[in-house]
């Protein structure tokens, strides 16, 4: 009894190239498929690192004051950190950036946050202020939260900028305060940029030692990249 026909696989595609070469046509032989997606096709690595670029740079956005919406980084010390904080926050440390009026500490810091969305973290959360606003939110009263909630997102949140530190005054309250986020973000690991018109240390003048105590600053030094800014007022300049 002879064998049925089978419709389909091997011996389908067998008799088509029979029949093909039988009217001397070269037959088509197919050659592998790339399924591979292009970079803007979803499934593609880039194409999801573009989208959560994207939604990144908006919060970063909403985080930063209208002035510095156009800042970028451009010290390469800076850009450094922030690359570092891309790819493995807990390996960043602190960044403290240093210098007089009008050298671009702020500019810079913002703009190390701006690029660390633009690479397309997994997670990004920040949260930016100024050393007298971060100081008046752990304060009783200062949030209808409570001081000690507010102490505890300054401590947890994964990218925290303090600008200005070393302006207010010291007292007993700002040191106990300003050690505990250090500490906990020290032993977390968690990255902080830091800007003051103080140095880090002066044996002409004033310096964090000065303005913060020994405690703080020995904190601070052991997990920290130093940069000082350098240059004129970039405020008289724009005048």
């Amino acid at each position: 009894m002879p064998e049925p026909q089978r419709l389909g696989g091997e011996h389908l595609t067998r008799r088509i190239q029979a029949q093909l070469e039988a009217r001397g046509i070269a037959p088509v032989i197919p050659g592998p498929v790339d399924n591979t997606p292009d970079p803007d096709e979803p499934g593609h690595p880039e194409f999801h690192r573009q989208r959560r670029a994207e939604w990144a740079l908006r919060r970063w956005a909403t985080a930063t004051p209208y002035r510095y919406q156009e800042a970028i980084a451009t010290h390469p010390d800076v850009t450094a950190w922030a690359d570092q904080v891309a790819a493995d926050p807990r390996k960043a440390g602190f960044l403290f950036l240093t210098g007089s009026f009008g050298t671009g500490k702020t500019h810079q810091a913002y703009g190390a946050l701006r690029r660390i969305a633009d690479a397309g973290p997994e997670k990004y959360e920040v949260l930016a202020l100024t050393a007298p606003d971060m100081y008046a939110l752990m304060r009783p009263g200062g949030s209808d939260n409570g001081p000690e909630h507010e102490v505890k997102r300054l401590m947890r949140i994964p990218l925290l900028l303090v600008d200005d530190l070393g302006t207010e005054k010291i007292s007993e309250f700002t040191e106990e305060a300003t050690y505990r986020l250090l500490n906990y973000r020290y032993n977390e690991c968690r990255p902080l940029i830091i800007t003051s018109n103080l140095p880090a240390s002066d044996p002409n003048g004033p310096d964090l030692v000065d303005k913060l105590g020994e405690r703080i600053t020995s904190r601070l030094s052991q997990m920290t990249k130093i940069v000082d800014m350098v240059g004129a007022d970039r405020r008289r300049g724009a005048a």
